[in-house]
């Protein structure tokens, strides 16, 4: 009989080794974004519908912030449950206070929103690792994508994902969150946490 937590975890270690078997593609600027194929219309058309503000120069939509990113939010959503929120703006030692409650079995994704500002940032990645009483329990890591500056909140949200149930399953974890790109720049990394329980209550 196969036993899941070990099928789990080869699948952490191959994606994981995806991610890094990952070549990124050479930063460009918006203004040679837009120089490229300028003379084929319809990509023109496309690029600068693309890059949006970014086409008539720089964006920044909070100048005190010299950051690329800034990241705003999460938001845990939770099927037939509340949304449940995480302001990332504030102390962020706080956050590990703040614990969410988590039925057992129930269907969820996060969303996380940002503010991309300056320049285009290539190679987006969300990483999450949960531990339980210390012991890394779960690893998973989700390609953002690239996203040209915006005046807007920009956001992202991961596929569903199914929160572990059972007697053994209930307890407390911790969560390492990390938003990254391509290059290895670290926009924000945080610690917060939640509970899994037989009831919402």
């Amino acid at each position: 009989m196969a036993n899941p937590a070990v099928d789990h975890m080869d699948s952490v270690e191959d994606e994981i080794e995806a991610v890094s078997n990952y070549k990124p593609p050479p930063e460009k600027s918006i203004e040679q974004i837009l120089e490229a194929d300028k003379e084929d219309e319809s990509l023109r058309k496309y690029k600068e519908a693309l890059l949006g503000d970014a086409k008539s120069g720089n964006v920044i939509v909070e100048p005190d912030d010299p950051r690329k990113v800034i990241v705003k939010k999460l938001v845990l959503r939770v099927l037939d449950g509340p949304d449940m929120e995480l302001d990332l703006t504030g102390d962020l030692t706080k956050l590990k206070k703040q614990t969410f409650v988590i039925k057992e079995g129930v269907s969820y994704k996060i969303r996380i929103d940002f503010i991309v500002q300056r320049e285009i940032v290539h190679g987006l990645k969300y990483v999450q690792k949960t531990y339980r009483l210390g012991v890394p329990v779960d690893k998973m890591t989700h390609m953002v994508g690239s996203y040209p500056p915006k005046m807007e909140i920009q956001s992202y949200t991961t596929p569903s994902e199914d929160a572990p149930a059972g007697v053994v399953a209930r307890g407390s974890y911790t969560v390492q969150s990390l938003f990254t790109d391509d290059d290895d720049n670290e926009h924000l990394k945080w610690e917060w946490s939640f509970d899994i329980k037989k009831d919402w209550k």
